[in-house]
């Protein structure tokens, strides 16, 4: 089992909340190409603490603090087109793991969110967790 990160030292702010998060989404979404952007229009966002338990066990993962996002829904190149009525696709942030991940790593906070936001879109359109690492490494 994993330790409880410690703050860096000299930290003396508070940890952004979820309206904070929601945010940084948000405006990681206005980045994105207008090639996409139609795509993605019906997507929900949404900002959690942790996932919980059922989910944590579906995807095989021990702990909390490994899972930063989850997309939910039939990607695009699963759909035919005359699919309609289903629940919207889902992409959720969860808020501790990923200022875990910022403490661990020293990643900017924006760009932390808008890397998880990005790679759980990617499953949106078909990608493999994989396919999306072999374009990380390309880029």
């Amino acid at each position: 089992m994993r330790d409880k990160p410690s703050l860096p030292a000299g930290w003396t702010g508070t940890a952004p909340d979820a309206d904070a998060l929601f945010a940084m989404a948000e405006a990681a979404l206005e980045t994105m190409p207008d090639v996409f952007k139609s795509h993605i229009e019906g997507v929900v966002i949404s900002v959690e603490e942790f996932a919980d338990d059922e989910v944590l066990a579906s995807l095989d993962i021990e702990h909390p603090y490994d899972l930063t996002g989850l997309y939910e829904g039939r990607p695009l190149t699963e759909r035919s087109i005359g699919e309609s009525g289903g629940m919207p696709d889902r992409v959720t942030l969860y808020r501790i793991p990923i200022l875990v991940e910022w403490i661990e790593t020293g990643e900017k906070l924006e760009w932390l969110v808008r890397h998880v936001l990005i790679h759980e879109i990617g499953h949106h359109f078909g990608f493999s967790d994989d396919d999306m690492h072999a374009l990380e490494d390309m880029a």
